[in-house]
């Protein structure tokens, strides 16, 4: 049976000698301005961390923890700025609203949090009026906007680089399928812009309901569109927590392969590592952070707390490092709108990253292809923006 299906608002995922710049480091703030709360850099700015702890969840009490151990390891990382770090619960999101607004009162300048998209919302409503961002760990783009930016990698921003890549290589000629779920819907109008973004064409879609016997029963038809339309790639929103596995077996045993048309993931599937081993995934591609600065941070973070962190962890690590560089840069505006949005963008702990406008967020990713059950990175995440990748 497949696993539960991740809505989208649910979690899921520069180099320099020094471990700590590496993940504090800003890229030089450009023009900036608008509103905001006044900061002085001279003294602790408190920053409101919101976490999931009091659901009475044990999954949402691990990724808290896990969450506050990454912005604390930030906070100590952080030279020539002082952050006064205040933890705020939201009972898994239900008291969000209520969370945001107290830590507001209290004297917050800042949000970071919470998790899941409906909380990130109430909270980013309940201080609206107040001139005071939300830095949420979502990755919904449904709730950014105004003053709440996501953080969590995006359906947009993985298909983006991996259709502009694709196209690199010619494939022109993309079919896009997707399960018929409100996340594979969104994944898919992510894929079609994506595609159409970076000059090559959709060379059809298909979708299948999201079970065994809906795959299964998709799969010869698949297939049959994929030949019949010339599609010289096929990009799929399956996760390996849900249809992926069966849906590559099902495709080998209708006639089709990356070696021939090339699978493109729109989800991390080297997690779990085991989804590199399945046989009909062999030659695909797929997004991932730049594994170097990945793997430096989880050896960091497990050599100071004895466990891994948790897969969203470092998006608390990213928020902690742009709210001390924007605030070592001695502006009493380094947290408003404009300075958030700064193009430059930031040095995070999966390698470089800016917050858009929209509240969206794009982020430097490595593309890699699955080879004899491992993961090669075939195109280095970028360093730059502006750079090959974006």
């Amino acid at each position: 049976m497949f696993a539960k299906m991740r809505r989208p608002r649910n979690p899921v995922t520069m180099l320099v000698a020094a471990l700590s710049m590496l993940w504090l480091a800003a890229c030089e703030p450009g023009t900036r301005g608008g509103s905001g709360p006044k900061v002085d850099a001279g003294t602790a700015v408190p920053v409101a961390l919101l976490l999931p702890s009091g659901s009475g969840n044990t999954g949402d009490e691990t990724l808290a923890q896990s969450l506050r151990q990454a912005a604390e390891m930030a906070v100590a990382d952080l030279q020539g700025v002082k952050i006064d770090l205040r933890v705020y619960n939201t009972g898994g999101g239900t008291s969000a609203a209520a969370a945001a607004s107290q830590a507001v009162d209290e004297g917050a300048k800042i949000i970071l949090g919470p998790v899941y998209a409906e909380a990130a919302n109430a909270a980013g409503v309940a201080v609206a009026n107040r001139g005071v961002s939300v830095l949420s760990f979502s990755n919904n783009t449904d709730i950014a906007g105004g003053n709440v930016f996501v953080l969590g990698s995006t359906f947009p921003n993985t298909a983006n680089r991996l259709a502009s890549y694709a196209a690199s290589q010619g494939k022109s000629r993309i079919m896009i399928v997707s399960e018929e779920t409100t996340a594979g819907g969104i994944g898919a109008r992510a894929i079609e812009t994506a595609v159409s973004r970076a000059g090559a064409s959709v060379a059809g879609r298909a979708t299948y309901p999201f079970s065994q016997d809906g795959v299964r029963a998709a799969g010869p038809q698949i297939a049959e569109q994929a030949r019949a339309g010339n599609a010289d790639a096929l990009f799929l929103t399956a996760d390996s927590a849900g249809a992926l596995p069966m849906l590559a077996q099902v495709l080998a045993e209708n006639g089709m392969s990356p070696d021939q048309t090339k699978y493109i993931g729109l989800t991390r599937w080297d997690v779990p590592p085991a989804t590199l081993s399945l046989p009909g995934l062999q030659g695909g591609w797929f997004a991932m952070p730049d594994p170097g600065t990945a793997s430096r941070f989880r050896s960091r973070y497990q050599a100071a707390y004895g466990s891994m962190p948790h897969p969203i962890a470092g998006l608390a690590y990213d928020g902690i490092a742009a709210i001390g560089a924007l605030v070592k840069s001695g502006r009493p505006d380094a947290l408003s709108r404009a300075a958030l949005t700064q193009p430059s963008g930031f040095v995070g702990v999966n390698g470089i990253f800016r917050l858009l406008p929209d509240g969206t967020n794009e982020r430097a990713l490595a593309v890699a292809e699955i080879r004899n059950g491992q993961a090669m990175v075939i195109d280095p995440a970028p360093k730059a923006f502006g750079s090959a990748g974006f």
